[in-house]
């Protein structure tokens, strides 16, 4: 039913609750599950006065962790055709750009389910690609025991 599914993952464990969900979609018909990690845009890294590290060296420093992590939660994934993408910037707009860039028809992301004053003082990710995406989202919600 679907040819490629995009999973936003950031570097808490509570995103990966969306893995066995995509997995199970996916092996109804050898869809390519396709594992993103958003981070904010790098900058060069001053201490002292002094460049440590200039934007594109931090930039090819967090895209090397994020496949690293990203590999690492393929695992899950048990035998499942896997792409990779790092992007940088506000996650949201880049969770939706990569769905549009990559031709994903499915988004499933684990939402952490904060309501009220903490939903509205953090706000929401999974809302924001929810009300704007153009394709189906899935939505689960990190936290709650799994399906027998």
């Amino acid at each position: 039913m679907y040819k490629k599914i995009l999973v936003p993952l950031d570097r808490n464990a509570g995103a990966e609750a969306a893995l066995p969900v995509a997995a199970d979609l996916a092996k109804a018909d050898g869809t390519v599950i396709r594992l993103l990690h958003v981070a904010p845009t790098p900058s060069a890294i001053v201490a002292e006065g002094r460049v440590i590290a200039y934007a594109d060296q931090e930039s090819a420093r967090l895209q090397h962790i994020a496949t690293v992590c990203l590999r690492e939660a393929a695992r899950q994934l048990a035998g499942l055709p896997v792409e990779y993408a790092v992007r940088f910037g506000e996650p949201a707009e880049e969770i939706l750009e990569e769905a549009r860039e990559s031709g994903a028809d499915l988004v499933v992301m684990a939402t952490h389910g904060r309501s009220g004053v903490a939903r509205l003082m953090l706000g929401s990710v999974a809302e924001a690609v929810l009300r704007r995406s153009e394709i189906p989202v899935v939505l689960v919600r990190h936290g709650l025991p799994a399906a027998a």
